[in-house]
């Protein structure tokens, strides 16, 4: 029996299409689902909504199916969800064999502070990697402690996870330390502000004088 964390997942395989029928998979707590790739014919099918939900909550879940009996490893290559309610209507599931390389988008995770008044801006929040199917990293992780302001990070100096090859442009920026706007702004009114005390303080020097 599949647990929440069990990516041994049981799919039935469904012969009915349409808005109507897919509403009331929905209603039954399955959610309707097309397994396609390596040259197979899709097949249709639906999934057990609370255990799959669990499971896809993570980027590039991969999926243990058993379809009529038979094991089949696939990828979540896409999720629909209704806009409003933010119910899941449909998942595309990418045939993938153990081994096999594939090309994923990771998350990327920005870790420590950069230096005192400065803010790191994610520029790229994912990062295409070539990956084992069955060794997708979650994230990849940027470390910015004590980072100065104008620093840069492109895809190159990412650390990658082991097995992983960059598909990213190298040159791609994907994190930039920077001193944030409003400080700038705040800076210069500072700035402003004192020119026009020491101009007032040199004319009431002059009037005094004459």
């Amino acid at each position: 029996m599949s647990t929440e964390t069990d990516t041994k997942v049981i799919a039935e395989v469904r012969e009915n299409f349409g808005k109507g029928y897919a509403r009331r998979l929905r209603a039954a707590g399955q959610i309707p689902a097309v397994i396609y790739g390596h040259g197979t014919e899709p097949v249709h099918v639906s999934l057990p909504g609370h255990q799959v939900s669990l499971l896809i909550r993570r980027a590039n879940a991969v999926l243990e199916l058993e379809v009529a009996g038979k094991q089949q490893l696939t990828l979540v290559k896409d999720v629909q969800k209704d806009p409003v309610h933010q119910i899941i209507e449909h998942i595309d599931l990418l045939v993938v064999k153990k081994g096999e390389k594939i090309q994923v988008d990771v998350p990327v995770v920005v870790l420590g502070e950069p230096f005192a008044g400065t803010i790191a801006n994610l520029d790229n929040a994912t990062v295409t990697l070539e990956v084992e199917a069955t060794h997708i990293p979650e994230t990849v992780e940027v470390d910015v402690e004590g980072l100065e302001d104008g620093t840069h990070i492109t895809a190159a100096d990412l650390t990658l996870p082991k097995g992983a090859t960059l598909v990213t442009e190298p040159e791609t920026l994907v994190v930039a330390i920077s001193v944030p706007a409003a400080t700038i702004a705040e800076s210069d009114e500072i700035e402003a502000a004192d020119e026009a005390a020491a101009e007032e303080q040199s004319e009431a020097a002059e009037e005094a004088a004459e």
